[in-house]
């Protein structure tokens, strides 16, 4: 279904089900026009030409093809008349429920989470990545089975791998897809391991993690590439970054942190793919610091809102507690001016709550002064005292490991002023014991130190 750049795009009808509520559980937080909205976005995210797209309220539910027969009877007349040979339906189907509307419209069917997968295997380009995709696309498959293959009565004769004799084609296809998800699985795994080794070396030396984690197109890629001087692929598009990417980002005290951008999340995503996403989610997890993005220009951001908190919820993450997260409104470039203004006022003096454009870069600095700032809460302050003609290798662990805000060199000998770890520092004196270190006070210390003396 990928198409080059060259060919004229397929043509698709997308319909958005607005499905009867049985209970106020089921309700959901997003209107049907904006659920269309997003089903539209998602289609072209694949450059889909869409041709014709409507809200289809549906009084109840019919089995066979979830859409009613007058509903199923009028698409296909718009299909025939504009020559389109797929249909997006925007809700999760049944196998006989694809088959059924293909059979009766005439046109290739999709659903939501067959259409997801679609473009993440467009988009997929690290092996990593490919692996992933390849694991939810199978185990999508495999559910499916049903539907895949006009052969399924026939019966094949014993040739080691393809089955003894009286295997059905559907038995084989089920036990070969069955064996590809485990090697998959096994993989995956290896990848997780090579992804805790990258976390322990970093670790060694350390510099912090950034996240950035978001509803999909709320410019997370716009925001990494302007911090850390990137070229990620950053389009008005859903699902524009699929692969995690990770990249140096300098601090403004010259503290270097890595900034790690990762896939959008989107409402109503199918169980099986974020658990074969999980990999990728992991830097998330682990991170220092999650710096949580929304669309502010959204009419319906605070449902995408809850649609990340529930995806994070999962991970252990919440993002109204956990102190690692900074909540950034992003697009403000977009806002009238009255109402950016009246934004920025409401969350003025706010340490964990900011308004910013990734566009233009405004108030990108603050954000990151903030993200500073909350790094170094549990740094120590110290003065160390160097001979560079015999302690050189010290002054490059210094270098590597910790934050040196002030250096006075005379002759041989450099007085550093450095912010580290309680752990690095811990290391440092193990591993220098010679080296002349003094422990500084911090700041606010040092001012009630002052206070005290002149009050005395």
């Amino acid at each position: 279904m990928t198409q080059e750049n060259t060919s004229p795009p397929e043509k698709v009808i997308v319909l958005h089900p607005d499905l009867p509520v049985q209970s106020k559980e089921q309700r959901s937080v997003y209107l049907p026009e904006d659920r269309l909205a997003e089903a539209i976005g998602l289609a072209r995210a694949i450059r889909l030409d869409v041709v014709h797209s409507e809200i289809v309220t549906l009084s109840r539910i019919t089995p066979a093809t979830l859409l009613g027969r007058g509903v199923v009877e009028r698409i296909k007349t718009i299909a025939e008349a504009e020559d389109v040979g797929l249909v997006y339906i925007d809700h999760p189907l049944t196998p006989v429920q694809q088959r059924n509307l293909e059979k009766a419209l005439h046109a290739k069917v999709i659903d939501r989470t067959g259409l997801i997968l679609e473009i993440f295997g467009e988009r997929a380009r690290t092996k990593e990545g490919q692996l992933q995709v390849e694991l939810a696309a199978l185990e999508f498959q495999r559910s499916r089975l049903v539907r895949s293959w006009t052969h399924l009565e026939r019966q094949r004769g014993g040739y080691g791998f393809t089955g003894g004799p009286g295997e059905t084609q559907i038995e084989i296809d089920r036990r070969l897809i069955g064996e590809r998800i485990a090697k998959l699985k096994t993989e995956l795994e290896q990848v997780r391991k090579n992804r805790r080794l990258q976390r322990q070396s970093r670790e060694r030396v350390p510099f912090p993690v950034a996240a950035l984690v978001g509803y999909t197109n709320a410019g997370k890629s716009t925001l990494f590439n302007a911090l850390t001087g990137a070229e990620v692929f950053a389009e008005d598009l859903l699902f524009a970054t699929l692969d995690p990417t990770m990249r140096a980002c300098l601090l403004p005290s010259g503290r270097k942190i890595i900034m790690s951008d990762t896939v959008g999340f989107i409402s109503d995503l199918p169980t099986h793919l974020i658990a074969a996403f999980r990999a990728t989610l992991e830097e998330v997890e682990n991170a220092s610091v999650i710096i949580y993005m929304r669309d502010v220009t959204h009419p319906d951001a605070e449902s995408e809102r809850e649609s990340v908190k529930t995806v994070l919820a999962e991970l252990g993450i919440e993002i109204d507690n956990d102190e690692r997260v900074f909540e950034v409104l992003n697009k403000a470039d977009l806002l009238a001016a009255e109402e950016r203004e009246a934004l920025a006022a409401s969350l003025r003096g706010s340490r964990r709550s900011f308004l910013i454009s990734a566009e233009t870069g405004s108030g990108c600095e603050v954000l990151l002064e903030a993200v500073d700032d909350f790094l170094a809460r549990d740094e120590k302050r110290a003065e160390v005292r160097i001979d560079t003609s015999q302690d050189s290798e010290a002054m490059a662990w210094l270098y590597r490991h910790s934050h040196v805000y002030e250096r006075r060199d005379r002759e041989h000998i450099s007085r550093l002023r450095i912010r580290l770890s309680e752990k690095n520092l811990n290391r440092f004196v193990r591993q220098y014991p010679q080296i002349d270190l003094r422990m500084l006070l911090e700041p606010k210390q040092d001012q009630d130190k002052h206070d005290r003396t002149a009050k005395a």
